[in-house]
Parts: structure tokens; sequence; C-alpha cells
């Protein structure tokens, strides 16, 4: 049975998991104990979801599967630890100092995961939040059938205060100014269908209080909007795509979207990943597979490998024919350090076949060349256990971009994230700076020194995601989601 496997950026707070094969199985591993239960408070506690049952079994599933053995602790005391989630991250605290595991490894929801992934169910409000270096907040991007969007919040609305009800609304300045980052994450909190929040907006229509409750509503991987698109360049057509996150039902989405651009002839493409951090391994490779049409089925796309003694889980994964694939002359990739995972994957994946023929556009990417496997507690039934298991590398065998694909890439052109325009405008600064490089326009190359230093030069990005405290995993998937 093969791993089901993940993988997944975090950008401070926001841990954006994984991806999974979804062909084989969940590792599960061995029973700590037995099932028969402790009360605590009046409530039945099963002995395997105890503290220390738990902290044993991650410790036993670390110790068999975890790619830096070499750095986990000699010894760690578990009963220093009043929660599974601290132990955990004290197991990886060597791998994360060294860049390599920046909470990578974590402990999430077997079930919350399985609705996301299969189907894109999740709660909230349904847009992403990002501040920028004047510390306001903006809506970066709403979605389809979410509340938000309903109620005619769109990309580019300043939120300038929100709270339960219009009379409690305060300011995000104020906030900001008070460093009441609490009360901030509360303020957005919307991990429950029926939240009332209150937002005080400023876009084009003036300023308003806007009031959103939130609701379960399915994330659709490509915009109806904007998701997929044919641009006339001057004469010359462009396909353009914008995936917002790898999962099961992107993949038929993305076959319907290159069926168009192979019916009109295209072969020069802008695919924007933008804001996508991660997801389905499996949707990866299926979209490399359709950008993959004159590669052979001997080509390949992708080495995975597993630490020493888990060798034999070793895999290469070849190009494979997908009946709608394109055989693109240029690719622009749009990427900021919210670009990770899944979305590097795919970058990285045809780096050896395009070589200049491939541009990242925006900014570096987050750098994840590693993915997780999925080992789920038989002894307490919602446990699932992310761990770092194994390393990714293109056809050249290149996977060291932990600090992002900027300097991986053989072209790169500096663009802003531009709000005052809808995602795959040709007016939007990204995508206009992606059709300037794919007719052979000149541009200004992403800073190489800002690969290692984010925080200098052109890399420095204007705009970062409000990330809560407690993700979701839908929130680990898209930064700034709410």
């Amino acid at each position: 049975m093969r791993a089901k496997r993940s993988i997944g950026m975090v950008a401070g707070l926001a841990l954006l998991a994984s991806c999974g094969d979804g062909d084989g199985g969940t590792r599960v591993a061995a029973s700590t104990g037995g099932n028969t239960g402790s009360s605590v408070g009046g409530t039945t506690t099963p002995t395997g979801c105890a503290l220390r049952a738990r902290q044993d079994w991650l410790l036993a599933a670390m110790n068999e599967w975890y790619l830096f053995p070499e750095s986990l602790p000699v010894s760690l005391d578990p009963a220093g630890f009043s929660d599974a989630d601290s132990f955990l991250d004290a197991l990886t605290a060597t791998a994360r100092a060294q860049r390599k595991d920046r909470y990578f490894t974590y402990l999430t929801s077997l079930r919350e995961e399985n609705a996301y992934y299969s189907s894109g169910a999740t709660v909230g409000i349904g847009v992403r939040l990002a501040w920028d270096s004047s510390n306001r907040v903006f809506v970066s991007e709403a979605y389809e059938g979410a509340p938000a969007l309903t109620a005619g919040i769109d990309r580019g609305a300043q939120i300038v205060g929100v709270g339960a009800t219009a009379a409690s609304i305060r300011t995000i300045s104020d906030m900001l100014a008070s460093r009441d980052y609490d009360a901030l994450n509360e303020a957005f909190y919307s991990a429950r269908p029926g939240t009332v929040h209150v937002f005080r907006i400023v876009d084009a229509n003036g300023t308003r209080d806007v009031s959103v409750t939130s609701a379960d509503y399915t994330l659709s991987p490509l915009s109806s909007r904007y998701g997929v698109k044919v641009i006339d360049d001057n004469g010359r057509k462009v396909g353009y795509v914008n995936l917002r996150t790898f999962i099961n039902t992107a993949d038929d989405q993305l076959r319907s979207a290159f069926a168009t651009f192979k019916a009109q002839g295209v072969t020069q493409v802008i695919v924007d990943l933008r804001y996508n951090g991660g997801g389905l391994l499996s949707t990866a490779e299926t979209f490399t597979d359709l950008l993959g049409a004159n590669r052979s089925t001997g080509d390949v796309q992708a080495y995975t490998t597993f630490r020493p003694s888990k060798a034999q889980e070793n895999e290469v994964r070849y190009f494979a024919r997908e009946m709608n694939a394109i055989a693109p002359t240029r690719i622009a990739f749009i990427g900021t350090d919210q670009t990770a995972s899944a979305s590097e994957y795919v970058i990285n994946a045809l780096i050896p076949y395009l070589h200049g023929d491939l541009a990242l556009v925006g900014g570096n990417t987050y750098g994840k060349p590693v993915g997780q496997i999925a080992i789920d507690n038989p002894s307490c039934s919602d446990d699932r256990l992310r761990v770092i298991a194994f390393a990714l590398q293109n056809s050249a065998r290149q996977g060291d971009y932990y600090n992002g694909l900027a300097t991986k890439v053989e072209a790169s052109c500096q663009a802003a994230d531009d709000y005052a325009h809808p995602l795959g405008d040709v007016s939007e600064t990204s995508t206009r700076t992606a059709l300037d490089w794919l007719a052979g326009r000149g541009c200004t190359r992403i800073g190489a020194s800002a690969a290692v230093t984010r925080t200098a030069g052109l890399f420095a990005p204007s705009q970062h995601p409000l990330v809560a405290t407690n993700p979701t995993v839908a929130q680990r998937e898209t930064p700034g989601l709410y």
C-alpha cells in the first residue's frame, strides 16, 4: 500500500498543508493502547486519546518516518508539555531552525481534511485577507458562492473596521496600533457557521458597513469568473489559468481549461499561482502532464526520495498522457511568497525542459521541496499526523529550493500584486508583466540577493496574508482565508 502523500507550506501561523496521491491509502501506525476510556470532567476520553498516549504515538511515527531523523532530540520528556502540538513542535525544533521543516509537520483532523480535499468543503465568509506595509487590510480574493461576495465584498475592498455589530465596530488601525492581535484574529474568526461579522469597508462604492454571516460553502479550484480565459494580446492568443488550490475537483476543471486552450491553438500560457499554498500531489502531477504534450512517457517529471531506512518507498514519476495536453512554447508562472508546495512542484518539474522559456513573474516563491505522508491514529479516530517524509526533485535532480524558486528559474520578472484590478485582467500588473514577457518585451529580473534575505530589495512583498492563529485545513492550504 502506497502512503498518502502531501506537500504544503507554512507562512507565519498559517500552516499550509499538504497533498496526497489519493491512490493508495493512509499509513496507520501501530496502536498505542486500548480504547477502554477514562472519565474526565464528566466525559469519556478514549485511552488512545489521552495526552501521553498521543505523545507516544507521535514519537513512534516520527522515529519511523521523519525525513530528518538526525535532527530529532536524543531525549525529550513528554511530561514537560501540556498538549500534543507543543510536543510535536519541540520534536521538529532543530529542523525548523535549519529551515527544513517550518511547521510542515503537524497534527490535523482526518475528517476536516477529507471534506476539504475531496470537494473543497469549508466554512467561513469566503475571502482571502492581506495587510500591507501601511497596516491596511484588503480583500485579495473573494469566492463565488460564499457569503462575502454575495454581500458585495470583492477583491480590492479595504476593511477599515470590524465588529459583531455596527455599534461594536473597532478599527483595524486601533487593533494594530495597540498590537491587539488576539482581537484581530477573533474579529475575523469564522470557523463556525452562523458567526456574524459587520465590516466597515472602503471600495469603489465608497465607505459602508456590510453584515456577513459565515456559512458552509464549497471552494472552487478555478474561479467561474477568471479561472480560465484566452487573452487576445495584440493578435496573440495567450491562455490564462488561475488555480486556487490543488484538490480533487481541480483535475477535471483543469482538463476542461486545457481543452479550451488546445481547441484555440494556444502555445503561450500564464499560470497564476500567486495565492496557491499547495494541495494534492496527484493534481500537481496532472497539471504538469497537461503542460507536457511534447514530453514522452519516458521523461521524468519528478523523483520522490525517502530517508535511507525507507528507500523502498522511493519513486520516479514520469510524464503521463492527457488527452487535452498542450505543448507550450513559453510559460509565465505568476508567484508570490504564498506560492508553495504543489505549486512549486509544477514550476520546478518544467524548468529542465523549458529553461529560459519559463519565467517566474511577481516575486519569490515560499520554498518547500519536501512532502508529507498522512499517519492516522487508530486509537484516536480524528488524529492525523502530517509528517515530512520525502524530498522532491525534478529531472535534473534539482530540489534544494528551500529559499524559493527565484534563483532556480532562468528567467524572472518583478511585478506587484495589483488589487486595483481583477485577477486575470490584462491591466493587472502581474498579468500585464507576464504578457509582456511572453511577447519578448523587457522586464526587471527578481533580485537574487533577496532569495536569502526576504525583506530586501525586489523580493519584499507589499502584501502579506492575514493568518489565523489556529488554522483550519482550508486555511493551511490557502493563505489568508477566512
